[in-house]
């Protein structure tokens, strides 16, 4: 048996689609036999379950996951054991032992960007840096092209009419696995049946595409509290890690000379959106 857990720094990442590590362990007799870190591979997450499946990974044990990533482990016949959290080695003994019970904790967070810049040192606030404090379940999508590669064009427009991101204006289609986690949820299943060269609108509101905001999510700390906070501005979007050393993407919304605010909701988040989909080819 082959047990994969996501990784960052000793301890469970929370986001299955943003972990750029697993820890492998291959169990006999119910026993740690051996162990080894891998990358990512630099493929997005759109790409993780393949990646497990050619590990011949069994169970994958992670914090949060997308209903269409759990689709497409699901088809890989990985199990999964999500809502871990904490040292992975320690979970991984739970698990053997039978204590390491997998939760509801699947996630709307599927943005298909990483964030970059400014690292700050921790987040101590009590609930962490909003974490998947707005997770629910979403039903599993259907559809003939779910699993498949799909390459699409697409625009999204706000309700105002403002485009926000156009594949066109880049003039480079979007590459992903229809239902494997990578686009938010209403993305996702607006491509699950489509023909190639079909051309469809869709609109979303907050809970099929980056869920509605969360007040839980947004933490005034003090700036004392979170060693490089005093170099950030208001504005400036980074990553920041909690006690547990997982990490989050924050907007900065307030700052004075005590304390800092940071905003942990997706930007998108409370907003309807707008897509002109084109499927370009399936494979």
């Amino acid at each position: 048996m082959k047990i994969a857990v996501t990784y960052d720094n000793g301890n469970v990442f929370q986001h299955f689609g943003r972990t750029e590590s697993f820890k492998l362990f291959n169990i006999e007799n119910n026993e740690i036999i051996s162990s080894e870190i891998i990358s990512n591979g630099g493929v997005g997450h759109e790409a993780l379950a393949g990646l497990l499946a050619e590990h011949d990974i069994d169970v994958l044990i992670c914090g949060g996951l997308g209903a269409g990533a759990q689709a497409a482990l699901a088809q890989a016949d990985i199990e999964v054991c999500a809502g871990a959290e904490g040292d992975v080695d320690e979970a991984v003994i739970s698990w053997l032992k039978g204590e390491l019970k997998g939760s509801d904790a699947l996630c709307d967070h599927h943005d298909h960007e990483h964030e970059e810049g400014h690292e700050c040192g921790g987040c101590h606030d009590e609930e962490g840096c909003g974490g998947c404090s707005g997770c629910h379940s979403a039903p599993q999508i259907d559809g003939k092209n779910v699993g498949r590669k799909c390459t699409v064009h697409y625009r999204g427009t706000l309700n105002d009419g403002s485009q926000f991101d156009s594949s066109y204006d880049r003039g480079q289609p979007l590459e992903f696995v229809c239902g494997a986690g990578m686009m938010i949820f209403g993305f996702d299943k607006a491509v699950a049946d489509m023909e190639p060269g079909e051309i469809k609108d869709v609109h979303l509101m907050p809970e099929e595409a980056y869920g509605y905001v969360n007040p839980a999510a947004v933490m005034e700390i003090e700036i004392a509290a979170l060693p490089g906070s005093e170099n950030l501005e208001v504005g400036q979007r980074v990553m920041v890690s909690d006690q547990m050393g997982r990490r989050f993407p924050v907007k900065v919304t307030a700052k004075d000379d005590k304390n800092i605010t940071l905003d942990a909701n997706h930007e998108m988040a409370g907003k309807e959106l707008n897509f002109t989909i084109e499927l370009v080819s399936v494979e």
